[in-house]
């Protein structure tokens, strides 16, 4: 049975030019960019309840560039978490992170999409008042968000605790 110390994994990492502070500082790149996501969500929702504000002839040219800017945002989080992810496969061989890091966006791919569908399902319930499928997709839609928020919730704690495992 082979037994490997921290000390001698660490000293490992550093002798192949990977420091154990290049891993720490990924483990907090991740959990930056998932807090830049969260920030990107949040004008996401505040840009779409002021769009909603202007029915009904609504600002969209405003609300289109909101949309544009959001997309990079996400766009430029997704393709840094990727990095992240092959750099934990590749470099640490630490396949386990990387497959948090896939579900992760997996999930947060899920939460986009009902985001978006659940702010054309918000806009359906003001433009069509007293119509109660539109309202039930809203209901619909929230929930299945909760849902995924939780998955990625859940995600998070497991990527924490296999992350915690080597410092």
């Amino acid at each position: 049975m082979l037994e490997l110390s921290l000390d001698s994994v660490l000293w490992s990492l550093t002798s192949l030019g990977m420091s154990d502070g290049e891993f720490k500082d990924l483990v907090q790149r991740f959990y930056a960019l998932q807090n830049e996501r969260v920030e990107a969500y949040r004008l996401f929702e505040e840009g779409h309840q002021a769009y909603l504000r202007t029915s009904p002839h609504y600002g969209f040219v405003q609300y289109r560039q909101l949309v544009h800017e959001i997309t990079l945002a996400f766009g430029g989080i997704s393709k840094e978490m990727i990095q992240i992810k092959d750099r934990f496969r590749e470099v640490y061989g630490r396949s386990d992170l990387a497959q948090h890091i896939e579900r992760m966006q997996e999930h947060e791919k899920e939460k986009l999409e009902l985001t978006a569908r659940l702010q054309i399902a918000k806009q359906n319930v003001l433009d069509h008042p007293g119509t109660e499928t539109h309202q039930e997709e809203v209901q619909e839609l929230k929930y299945k968000i909760i849902k995924t928020i939780a998955a990625i919730s859940e995600v998070l704690q497991d990527f924490k605790y296999d992350s915690e495992e080597v410092e």
